[in-house]
């Protein structure tokens, strides 16, 4: 499928919300980790492109979420790495033998409603499990058999860049950031209340009137890095969860 980066600040999780969030200086000197993900796409039964964006971005939250992703886990210090460097995220497809492979390795496999995404504990850069390595970025993309519901007014939503042309896997990718970038600005209390109602979230493209509203709205925007398939900076997704916009009304208010 593809790779992309996220160009926001570090982690405020855990122990790192004690310290300051790294400047952009530093995270570039960091060591580089990635987060893989791999999609199962078997060639009789695909899943459906909406499917996937929203079962990769709930594959986000459960690692970050997730207990050996904390204090002295297992997988803590790899993605306390991760989130102080560049939040690099690269999603491969997988079949077959190959996906029975990638299952065997350490992570966690999330369901949606037919898709499979697995999502592994960060890697250095350069420093890929070769049943990772060897499966495929690129060549194979998604479509929805029907248009997706609108979201409903109380649940999350991940507001795609209608103005962007993105293959799957670029768009799964920032989907993740989006659920991402909504993870760090939640509470303690409101990431409890997400994670135990199994993470409800919706991917939809914003309606193009809508977009430059949702981009000045004060919800957390992900801007790209522009290392595969768009420019520098653009704004891919507006992460549009129902605690962090109450709080702007809140503002708004007062």
């Amino acid at each position: 499928m593809t790779s992309t980066d996220l160009t926001g600040p570090g982690d405020p999780t855990d122990t790192a919300a004690a310290s300051p969030r790294p400047a952009e200086t530093d995270r570039d000197a960091a060591p580089q980790y990635v987060l893989p993900l791999v999609v199962r796409i078997e060639r009789a039964e695909p899943p459906a492109r909406t499917d996937a964006l929203e079962t990769a971005a709930r594959a986000v939250l459960v690692m970050l979420s997730d207990e050996r992703s904390a204090g002295d886990g297992e997988w803590a210090a790899a993605v306390r790495d991760w989130q102080d460097a560049r939040i690099r995220k690269v999603v491969r497809r997988a079949r077959g033998a190959e996906w029975r492979r990638a299952e065997a390795l350490p992570g966690i496999t999330v369901h949606g409603d037919g898709a499979e995404v697995r999502v592994f504990p960060p890697v250095p850069l350069d420093g890929w499990p070769k049943d990772l390595a060897r499966l495929q970025v690129s060549g194979t993309d998604l479509d929805d058999p029907r248009t997706p519901a609108v979201p409903g007014p109380d649940g999350p939503v991940l507001w795609l860049n209608p103005e962007l042309d993105m293959s799957a896997g670029k768009a799964m990718a920032q989907a993740g950031h989006g659920a991402h970038l909504a993870w760090w600005d939640l509470t303690d209390a409101e990431r409890t209340a997400w994670r135990e109602a199994g993470f409800p979230l919706s991917v939809r493209n914003a309606p193009a009137g809508r977009w430059t509203e949702l981009t000045h709205s004060g919800l957390p925007v992900v801007r790209d890095a522009g290392f595969t398939e768009i420019a520098p900076n653009s704004c891919t997704v507006v992460s549009d969860h129902p605690a962090l916009r109450a709080r702007l009304g809140a503002g708004a208010e007062a």
